[in-house]
């Protein structure tokens, strides 16, 4: 009876000596209870949701996707085909980023909409190009051409500061050229006349249609439908264009981890390299 007492009570001591150490290491370091609790809670992934545009920005995000999965972020990207949504709904916090802008247009919106974002930090430039199929030069365009800009206001100041380098037109002095606008033209020796009706993302199918003599087009516009700015442009921006390309977000959140991560991915030699060899200098990353 004595014997069966004491087995009793060894194995009673011996359950509850388990039952005290189930949340401690065991002796050869292994790991359980709220140690695992702790594992779990570093392995949960961040959500990143940002808008972009199809091409060059969200085919950038996807190359840099996998590696901020190894950072802990999960980023989810979404595509716009204009150029008014994506801060909209910035704003409404259905994403919390986008990159599509460049900082005079992000600047002009920020202006006129009393947006409260930042400039997170810029990652490429797209020059713009000036396309003709019926002139393979500037210097062919013929007095009174008809030269098609986009619709887009904010557009205009570059469009234009670009036929002025190309020396096919003067601005006024002492203007901010980001934002000059058509009347600010002060010299048009071949008296070129100037259509600014269409949509950024028609001028493409403008071009194809054979309308106007020449037209000024965004490179993520032509690269989305096929066009190479290097080979089909007759003239192409400087790549030393301030129309640098952002991450924007809402005020305060530049400073939020996964954001800093983000630029830092998206400024990486990995992803740079990737956008010359993607895009051959139609879209130049920012050093």
């Amino acid at each position: 009876m004595k014997k069966l007492l004491a087995g009793l009570f060894l194995s009673v001591l011996v359950l509850a000596l388990a039952a005290c150490g189930a949340g401690n290491k065991d002796e050869a370091g292994s790991t359980t209870g709220d140690k695992a609790d702790d594992n779990a809670k570093t392995e949960e992934k961040v959500t990143l949701k940002i808008g972009a545009s199809n091409t060059p920005h969200a085919v950038i995000l996807e190359k840099a996707k996998p590696i901020l999965a190894k950072e802990g972020i999960d980023l989810e990207i979404g595509t716009y085909q204009d150029y008014v949504l994506p801060n909209k709904d910035l704003e409404s916090k259905d994403i919390d980023a986008n990159y599509f802008q460049h900082i005079p247009y992000f600047n002009t919106q920020i202006k006129d909409n009393g947006y409260d974002f930042v400039n997170a930090g810029g990652v490429h430039i797209e020059p713009i190009g000036i396309y003709s199929k019926k002139y393979k030069s500037l210097e062919d365009l013929p007095k009174g051409a008809t030269i098609l800009l986009s619709n887009s206001v904010p557009d205009h100041g570059r469009m234009l500061s670009l036929l002025e380098a190309k020396g096919l037109i003067k601005l006024k002095d002492g203007i901010d050229k980001t934002a000059a606008e058509i009347k600010d033209i002060v010299d048009n020796p071949k008296d070129f006349k100037f259509d600014a009706n269409t949509a950024p993302e028609l001028l493409v199918q403008m071009f194809e249609n054979e309308e106007g003599d020449a037209v000024l087009i965004n490179s993520n516009y032509a690269i989305d439908n096929g066009l190479n700015p290097i080979k089909d442009a007759i003239a192409l921006e400087d790549k030393e264009s301030p129309y640098v390309n952002i991450i924007a977000v809402r005020a305060g959140d530049e400073n939020k981890p996964e954001i800093k991560k983000l630029l830092e991915v998206l400024t990486s030699k990995e992803i740079q390299d990737f956008i010359l060899d993607e895009w051959k200098g139609a879209v130049v990353p920012v050093k």
